[in-house]
Parts: structure tokens; sequence; C-alpha cells
């Protein structure tokens, strides 16, 4: 159920209702800038991923900086982009099932939409989809350059997949997606840096053999916040899917030589109780950051460690500095951005301590 928004414009931070998912709107449009600005030179795109902030208004802001379009994890995502205008967008995942590929399809009217594939089976249900809708469906072959998760091998199996969907009256060969997921998070530079290597030689390799086989390679996309500057410079990557670098979070600043980007994201939490010396508990618990990848940050108040969470509290150790009073507002930097924007239904913006706009997290829950 969609909850009322915790704040109205012209509040004081200090008034919005808590737990709340709060953006600081200079940081923010600084990162979105940021961006551009490291990309233009690349000659990569941006296609941004919106399952980091399942919201249309952000990425039409992100277009309006240069992006050309967004990727999406989910078929429900997707119809919240498409829905909300977004005139471009890649399922840069598998799609399995008739009724989510006929809502694929459909998409098709009202927006350009692309899909994944690492398999002959999924080609064979893209193709009866697009076939019964009466498109061309554009579909990426992805491959697997280390992740281990999906992705058909690169090399002769990936232009075997490609030429098969070349090959039918109702698709559209459309490039290679390849991610790797698991190098943005590799601390050292250095091991990042050679994650992505062996990942861009392989990719360079399909590339090739491609070419060889007269298929051209309109797209190839991936790489994420942690590692972008690797794949737009290797001369392989056409498209950047990162989608964390708009907020930041907890989890990529703890990356050696983190990424150039600004904390932008925070969960707002109350101090609801001081009972205990030396503790203090916030309203901000597991149902309102996520822990899967490190607890949260106290933004900007040293002394004050989150040292655990229930389902409602939050329990923060005062190990020096200014204790925190009972009704006092903190801000909570999460581990990881992406599922604890999903606990929300407002974006409540901020601009130095007033809230200066309402938006909301249209593509919330949208798993399907």
């Amino acid at each position: 159920m969609l909850q009322p928004p915790p704040a109205e414009p012209g509040m004081r931070e200090e008034e919005v209702d808590t737990p709340a998912l709060l953006l600081d709107l200079d940081a923010f449009e600084a990162n979105l800038d940021a961006m551009a600005a490291l990309l233009a030179p690349t000659g990569a795109k941006l296609r941004a991923h919106a399952k980091t902030h399942k919201s249309p208004v952000i990425a039409r802001l992100q277009m309006e900086r240069g992006a050309i379009g967004q990727c999406v994890q989910k078929v429900a995502e997707a119809e919240i982009l498409a829905w909300g205008g977004i005139p471009d967008i890649l399922v840069s995942n598998e799609v399995v099932g008739p009724r989510k590929l006929a809502r694929l399809a459909a998409l098709a009217r009202i927006s350009r939409v692309a899909v994944c594939a690492d398999g002959a089976e999924q080609v064979a249900a893209y193709e009866a989809a697009a076939e019964a809708a009466g498109i061309r469906l554009p579909v990426l072959v992805e491959i697997d350059i280390g992740a281990a998760r999906c992705g058909v091998e690169p090399g002769p199996p990936a232009v075997a997949l490609a030429e098969r969907i070349a090959g039918s009256r109702h698709l559209i060969f459309g490039g290679l997606q390849a991610y790797h997921g698991s190098a943005q998070h590799k601390r050292s530079p250095a091991e990042r840096a050679a994650a992505i290597g062996g990942a861009a030689e392989a990719t360079r390799r399909t590339v090739e053999q491609l070419r060889q086989r007269g298929l051209d390679c309109p797209i190839v996309g991936g790489a994420g916040t942690g590692t972008f500057p690797l794949e737009a410079g290797s001369g392989v990557f056409t498209e950047i899917q990162a989608g964390s670098y708009a907020f930041m979070d907890a989890d990529y600043a703890r990356n050696e030589s983190p990424p150039p980007f600004r904390h932008a994201l925070f969960v707002l939490a109350t101090v609801m109780s001081r009972s205990i010396p030396g503790v203090a508990v916030v309203d901000a618990g597991h149902k309102a950051v996520a822990v899967d990848s490190g607890l949260p940050l106290v933004w900007e108040r040293p002394g004050l460690r989150f040292a655990g969470a229930s389902d409602e509290h939050g329990k923060i150790l005062v190990e020096g500095g200014a204790a925190p009073v009972l009704g006092e507002r903190l801000r909570l930097v999460p581990g990881h951005c992406d599922p604890t924007v999903d606990r929300y239904d407002w974006y409540v913006g901020v601009r130095r301590g007033r809230v200066e706009c309402l938006w909301p997290v249209a593509a919330r829950g949208a798993m399907a």
C-alpha cells in the first residue's frame, strides 16, 4: 500500500517523519554531472541502471545529462519506466515465462525495449512472443565474463547464439551483455583492473569473432559504479550500466580508491530511546535499511557507530564525541543503496536543510 509522504516541501529536515529516504539534492546532482563529465571523453555512453533508483523522474534527469536510456532487471521495472515516458530500455537479464514475455513485447508499442538471452530455449521463447505481438524484438547475448551467474561462454558459443537470433524473422541481434558484477566490490584497484582486463579481452575476442561471421555488435554493455572507468577506457564497451553512482553507498566507499562520487542517499532516523548509557536507539532497523552489504554508517557524527539492528530498532553506540539526544534526527548511509531504496514509497529531496521535492519510488517492489 502506498504510504503518505513523510514530509512536505518547505519543511525543515528535522521535521521530516522517520524513517525516511532522504536524497541530498546538491550531492545527487553533482554525481549525475560528474558521471556525464567522466564518460564524455571516452566515447562510451551511459545506460544508467534503474534497479538502483526505480524512478522515471531520476531516469529523466540522467537522460537530460546525456544518458541514452536505462537498463532494468525486471519486466515490471521496464513497465514503470516505459509508462513514465522513458524511450529506450534494456532488460539486462533473462526473462522466462509466456506472461512476462507478452508484457515485455507489449511495451515495444511505447518504448524501444530489448532483452538478454544466454540459451537457445530462451531465444525460441522470445521469438514466439515477438511473433505473437507482431514486433521485432532486439535481443543481446549475455556472456559470462567472470560472474559465474548467467551468460553463455564467450567466443564460439556466444557467436552461435547470436547467429540464431540474427536468423530469426522476429528478433534482432542487439549485441553483447558483458557485466562482471563481483568485480565492482573487489577492494583494491589492482584486483578490479585484473578482473576487468580479463573480461574486456574475452569480450573483445567475441566481438571480433562476430565480425568475422558478418555480425555487427551495436551494443557492448556492462560495467558498474566500481569499475566503469576500466570498461569505458577499454575501447570495447559502448554502454556503461552504472547505477549506484547517483547515490553512493557505504560498501562502495569501502573500496580502495573508491568511486569519485558523493554520498547523496540517506535513511533519516530519529533517536527513540536513550535508556542505556552509551547507547542510542533509532527507529530504523532491518525494515528501514538493507544490511546485506554491511551496517549503515552514521553520517558526519564522529564517535557514533551503528552496531546492530532488529526489525524496528537500530542500535548506535556512543564511542566518543557528542551523544545524540532523544528525538534527534540522524542521517544513516546505507551499506547497499538498491535494496534500501526498495523499502520506501518516497524520496524526500532536501537542499541545505529544507525539503524541496517529493518523488515516488515508482518501481518499488517490481519483482516480476
